[in-house]
């Protein structure tokens, strides 16, 4: 999405004709948006729980930006240790927070269209 370009969370890339090749990510736009994410994202390495401070903070919020929230805590942690037994952790964290602005973007989508 656009939101993953902004924070700099997409791949490079150098095509030509049927060839694509990516590299590492573009490290464009929001440096600060791009360090909280990756920050965030560490966090991911734990086992997803739902613990009591949790639950009281989710209690009144809207419950298809809690279901997307829960979504992203058991995906996240999948995807974290899926891509960490093979590549380096900062690598899986990387991929991690791109992931997780997609949530955010997902979230941030729910909400806005409950308005309307």
């Amino acid at each position: 999405t656009g939101l993953m370009a902004f924070a700099g969370l997409v791949p490079s890339e150098r095509s030509s004709g049927n060839v694509r090749r990516r590299g590492r990510i573009t490290k464009s736009g929001s440096q600060e948006l791009r360090r909280i994410l990756v920050e965030a994202s560490w966090h991911y390495r734990k086992q997803a729980t739902s613990d009591l401070i949790l639950r009281r903070r989710r209690m009144g919020q809207n419950p298809e930006v809690v279901s997307i929230a829960i979504k992203a805590q058991h995906r996240l942690q999948k995807t974290y240790w899926k891509i960490a037994t093979r590549k380096h952790p900062c690598t899986a964290v990387t991929a991690v927070a791109r992931e997780f602005c997609g949530f955010i973007w997902s979230a941030l989508w729910a909400l806005e269209s409950q308005e309307d």
